[in-house]
């Protein structure tokens, strides 16, 4: 089943039963070893999930839960390797859309001997490929795949979850997203880490990810005027944040809001739109390379390397 969340649109089964959660795999054409997130309705599942709960976990789900941040733990023991990717680890968040609040608290309960408490839901999308932020994006693409897909609109945040590692005893950045490393500093006390070669493997970090169809080029905007001239002749879409200019008769462009978070609101839908396009290329304006914007840099970086 899917549903939505404030990032986008999972694909869910119960994260205690790994053949509910193989079928996740399955629709999506998931390699085994990348890792889920676990999506729970309340803190007090944590330790179904988690062996370990720092004071640092404690403090970032008072400040952000619910809301766009998933947590890497240490695994509880009976969390199966399917949800983990075989790692030591567990990545867990509170979404903060009313609809996935409501499924998660419906859901928790023993029965059978089966004590069940959380949802393990990635994108529900193709793997790879740019993820849904409304229902129709969802049946558009795994069409019978998915048994059901709850409509609760657009997608807020519109980019996946911040991911933070505390299993290591100090806050390492895995994933950026709408949660910034300084609002996550501000509420530790300390600053946030890059990862290291040593850091556990996290959803949507591969090199390529977030892709559509059509290759995606990453075009500064003083650049930008010059490529269009180059590419004359050809099925061009772009991305930018800008109005068209005149006299572009060969391109399809798609104007984006100026600020970031309703950038990244809109993102993926416009990604979508543009790949239906069948164009040769589409070439993205990139955004500001600052702080604030880093959750969409990363997403366009991962979905130009193809």
């Amino acid at each position: 089943m899917a549903f939505p969340t404030e990032t986008v649109y999972g694909l869910g089964a119960d994260g205690g039963n790994p053949a509910a959660v193989a079928k996740i795999f399955a629709a999506k054409g998931r390699p085994q070893d990348h890792p889920l997130i676990v999506h729970v309705g309340s803190i007090d599942s944590l330790p179904l999930w988690a062996a370990e709960i720092p004071a640092a976990a404690h403090k970032l789900a008072a400040a952000f839960w619910p809301g766009p941040l998933t947590l890497i733990l240490k695994r509880a023991a009976g969390v199966s390797d399917c949800v983990t990717g075989g790692q030591d680890t567990v990545g867990l968040r509170i979404p903060g859309h009313p609809v996935a609040l409501e499924l998660l608290r419906a859901f928790t309960g023993e029965a059978g001997g089966h004590r069940y408490s959380g949802i393990a839901a990635p994108s529900a999308n193709k793997f790879g490929r740019i993820s849904p932020t409304t229902a129709e994006h969802v049946r558009a693409e795994l069409g019978a795949a998915v048994d059901a897909v709850l409509d609760g609109g657009d997608c807020e945040v519109g980019i996946e979850s911040t991911i933070v590692d505390l299993s290591r005893g100090r806050a390492v950045l895995l994933r950026p997203g709408q949660i910034t490393p300084a609002q996550i500093a501000a509420v530790l006390g300390a600053e946030v880490d890059l990862p290291d070669a040593a850091a556990p493997r996290a959803p949507g970090t591969l090199e390529s990810h977030y892709a559509p169809r059509t290759p995606l080029h990453l075009v500064l905007a003083a650049e930008l005027p010059a490529r269009l001239a180059a590419l004359r002749g050809r099925k061009v879409a772009v991305l930018a944040r800008a109005e068209a200019p005149s006299g572009l008769q060969h391109v399809h462009w798609q104007a984006a809001p100026r600020a970031v978070a309703a950038y990244a609101h809109e993102l993926y839908a416009s990604l979508r739109r543009l790949d239906e396009l069948a164009c040769e290329l589409i070439l993205v304006e990139a955004p500001p390379a600052v702080p604030e914007w880093q959750g969409v840099n990363d997403r366009l970086r991962r979905a130009a390397s193809t």
